[in-house]
């Protein structure tokens, strides 16, 4: 079993830049499909990045294409989302996730078995 603990968050003005992390222990993982979820007051848990390890597959939503971007370092066995050009509607609770079925890659957030505790995420206009 892995357990995930995300960082990097906090409050940023619109047009900045922030690079959350997800730091896994327990499991490699090389296993799993690493995603990228926000959640924010009164909506629904959205999909907004997730890769592969084992080719480097990476899906990102619409909405943050061009401006987020998702990585991982193997030696550390860490993944990163890094935001550029953040918005207001940006804000949002951003949580690590990690998928065992490693067949495609999945936005549902249904299922992603491991959860880190979230790390929020403040755009001011």
């Amino acid at each position: 079993q892995v357990q995930l603990v995300e960082s990097g968050g906090g409050l940023v003005q619109a047009g900045g830049s922030l690079r959350l992390s997800c730091a896994a222990s327990g499991h490699t993982l090389r296993s799993y499909i690493t995603g990228w979820f926000r959640q924010a007051p009164g909506k629904e848990r959205e999909f907004v990045a997730a890769i592969r390890w084992s080719d480097g597959n990476i899906k990102l939503a619409d909405f943050v294409k061009g401006r987020f971007t998702i990585s991982r370092d193997s030696a550390n066995n860490m993944v990163y989302l890094q935001m550029n050009s953040l918005k207001p509607e940006d804000t949002a609770v951003y949580y690590c996730a990690a998928n065992p079925d490693t067949r495609a890659i999945v936005t549902s957030y249904k299922f992603y078995n491991y959860w880190g505790q979230g790390t929020q995420v403040t755009v001011s206009s």
